[in-house]
């Protein structure tokens, strides 16, 4: 999709940069609620401990409706099912408290929702940074602008009135809501450690908007653990000094801050005043490109199934030869009710650039399902390469069908780019993140 065709668009030569942070809210709980659409509403944790026979393990996750029972991330699962019951064990508890809908990790499920989540983010800006499974910062400077809309209903966040960078950004969090169903907050600020700062600010399905000028204001009040890299430790040490808001923090020395915490104190000290020059850079370039389309419902419509495969390998194609990549494997995408993700892919004898093919090989692997009902289909290339090269042979094609993940290590996880990278501790808090979400890392 070009940047021309999206709402939000502006003038490509804005003065400031536009940066959205999007943040999945409770990304786990709401993946569960995919493949139970009943657990909606329903307080849903997941984790790992909680089983008949098991004591040790931790909260992974746990929805806004879990939270109100004391339930949160990081959690030991013990003092979880103390406060909150499971519905699967009757055992625990008393038969008049409240309970829980308890689920263990499916990393393979949360990964391929997230993949979804990906493409849309990769067809909505020119740069994105995959921070972890369940954030990203995009940069949209190039695609809108802080213009003001003449005739707005009432702005999100700090701005008087809406802009265009607002249009975009509301488009995001909608477009991922409509095409995989999961809710998201995003954050729109003219700089990284802002726009962060916003996605949290309005959850869940938030959207907070920050424009130049309004930064400091919007930022001054808040606690200062609020400051993107400021942890619990950071903020009690910042507490000891004195400093209890972020315009506390900017009023602060920078040279006392300096002396206390070396470089990174100098960094929040600027960050705190709404300065943050780091400009967003991908992780790597994408090991794979996707498009995928829901159905209203699930369908056994074989004809409109092949209508929606071509519609979506013409545009991953084309996109392919956007960013002037080559590919070796084509697959598809076929959720199945209730909804079992299925995949399937062929690989070729070398890299190509060929979109009837694309379309060729994706429609012989649809067949498979086309006597299935069907939620959503998505077709994909991979195995790509961006160093100019000739392209294999046709002649020599041969192909050997992957089913469901498959022998050549492919996973949905890769789909749209390499996981986060050197730096991405970096980019949140241990343990937990502003979204509730349980690092995997610490989790296992």
């Amino acid at each position: 999709m070009s940047g021309s065709t999206l709402p939000g668009t502006g003038d490509d030569d804005a003065p400031d940069r536009v940066v959205l942070h999007v943040d999945m809210d409770c990304f786990y709980a709401s993946c569960e609620r995919l493949k139970e659409p009943e657990l909606r509403g329903q307080p849903v944790v997941v984790g790992m401990g909680y089983e008949e026979g098991e004591t040790i393990g931790a909260v992974a996750t746990a929805s806004y409706e879990a939270r109100a029972y004391g339930v949160d991330s990081a959690q030991p699962i013990s003092q979880a099912v103390e406060r909150l019951p499971p519905v699967e064990r009757p055992d625990l508890g008393s038969a008049d408290d409240d309970r829980g809908h308890y689920r263990p990790v499916d990393m393979e499920f949360y990964q391929s929702v997230a993949s979804e989540v990906k493409a849309i983010l990769h067809d909505c800006a020119d740069t994105v940074r995959e921070v972890s499974i369940d954030e990203a910062y995009l940069d949209v400077t190039a695609r809108t602008s802080w213009e003001r809309v003449d005739d707005p209903p009432r702005a999100s966040g700090a701005a008087e009135k809406r802009t265009l960078a607002e249009g975009l950004g509301r488009h995001v969090r909608e477009r991922i809501a409509r095409e995989v169903g999961v809710p998201a907050s995003v954050g729109v600020a003219p700089n990284m450690a802002t726009a962060k700062i916003a996605s949290d600010h309005d959850k869940p399905e938030g959207l907070t908007v920050v424009p130049p000028g309004s930064v400091a204001e919007f930022l001054a009040p808040l606690p200062v653990e609020e400051i993107h890299g400021v942890g619990p430790v950071r903020a009690g040490q910042l507490r000891e000094m004195g400093i209890e808001t972020a315009d506390d923090l900017a009023d602060a020395d920078p040279g006392v801050l300096q002396d206390r915490f070396g470089d990174r104190g100098v960094e929040l000290h600027d960050r705190a005043g709404g300065v943050d020059n780091r400009e967003v850079t991908p992780t790597g370039l994408p090991k794979s490109l996707s498009r995928e389309s829901s159905f209203s419902e699930a369908t056994t419509d074989a004809g409109a199934m092949r209508e929606k495969v071509r519609a979506l390998a013409a545009a991953v194609a084309e996109r392919a030869r956007s960013k002037d990549a080559l590919y070796r494997t084509i697959g598809i995408k076929a959720v199945t009710t209730p909804y079992d993700v299925n995949t399937r892919a062929e690989s070729l004898s070398g890299p190509v650039d060929d979109p009837e093919l694309v379309e060729e090989t994706a429609l012989s692997l649809l067949s498979e399902f086309e006597d299935e009902p069907v939620r959503k289909l998505g077709v994909r290339v991979s195995k790509l390469s961006f160093a100019a090269g000739e392209q294999a042979s046709l002649d020599g094609f041969a192909s050997a069908t992957v089913a469901d993940g498959g022998s050549e290590g492919e996973t949905e996880s890769e789909t749209e780019s390499e996981s986060a990278g050197e730096d991405a501790a970096a980019e949140s808090t241990p343990a937990e993140s502003r979204s509730g979400q349980f690092s995997l890392g610490e989790f296992e």
